[in-house]
């Protein structure tokens, strides 16, 4: 079944070329040229994917990402910009949007992109439904920390935790090593796929969600640890 992608785009010539373009690669595409009925499309049937222009009129990309994250949808969302400056980028995964292009960017960029993200929702479907397997696995634990990557849950302090699909593989990479230190480089090619500059802000934005959900105080971590001047870490499973 092709996978449901929303497309909210003002800009004519660049929303019908992601349209053309994405219908190619098999995907099932629906096309709004505003951020009010980007959000009004999702009222009546949630899509797989979400393609969202930061600079909209009536409701702008961050106003609708921040909506949708704060009805506890979990539908990736891809934030295209025509902007370049750290805070548009930074605001726009702070907000929930689980990756991002600049423009210009190349289509094949972008049909990259759009696969991985729909790879990772389709996987947490499935280990929701029970689809992926049995319920066994091995379980991580790191201290009140237990990750069930099969079912792909996590459990902190005995509380089921909502992550997105993107946070968690980003979790389990962590939690997977240990006590190693990964650059922001390393971990955007071993969870996002890919590595280009300018991206670091991905994995930079994660990190603080993953904090906000998991530290008592996120601005005093004590389970995934900042090492200055090289990276971030897990910290060692205690004894």
């Amino acid at each position: 079944m092709p996978a449901q992608i929303l497309v909210a785009e003002d800009q004519t010539d660049i929303r019908d070329l992601l349209v053309m373009n994405l219908r190619q690669a098999g995907h099932d595409v629906t096309a709004v040229a505003d951020g009010v009925a980007a959000l009004a499309s999702q009222n009546e049937q949630a899509s797989d994917l979400l393609i969202l222009d930061l600079m909209m009129p009536g409701l702008d990309g961050l106003e609708v990402c921040k909506a949708l994250r704060a009805r506890g949808r979990s539908t990736p969302i891809l934030m295209l910009t025509a902007k370049s400056t750290e805070l548009d980028r930074v605001l726009g995964l702070e907000l929930g949007a689980d990756d991002y292009l600049t423009k210009p960017f190349s289509l094949a960029e972008l049909l990259a992109r759009v696969k991985a993200l729909l790879r990772r929702a389709e996987m947490l479907r499935a280990a929701q439904s029970g689809a992926a397997g049995p319920a066994g696995g091995s379980t991580l634990r790191n201290g009140d920390l237990e990750i069930l990557p099969v079912k792909r849950q996590v459990r902190f302090r005995q509380q089921l935790l909502d992550f997105t699909a993107l946070e968690f593989d980003l979790l389990l990479h962590f939690a997977q090593h240990p006590g190693h230190v990964f650059s922001r480089g390393q971990l955007l090619n071993a969870v996002w796929g890919y590595t280009h500059d300018g991206y670091e802000h991905t994995v930079t934005t994660h990190i603080n969600r993953l904090r906000a959900k998991l530290e008592a105080d996120p601005m005093r971590p004590q389970l995934i640890l900042t090492v200055r001047g090289a990276g971030y870490k897990m910290r060692e499973a205690p004894p």
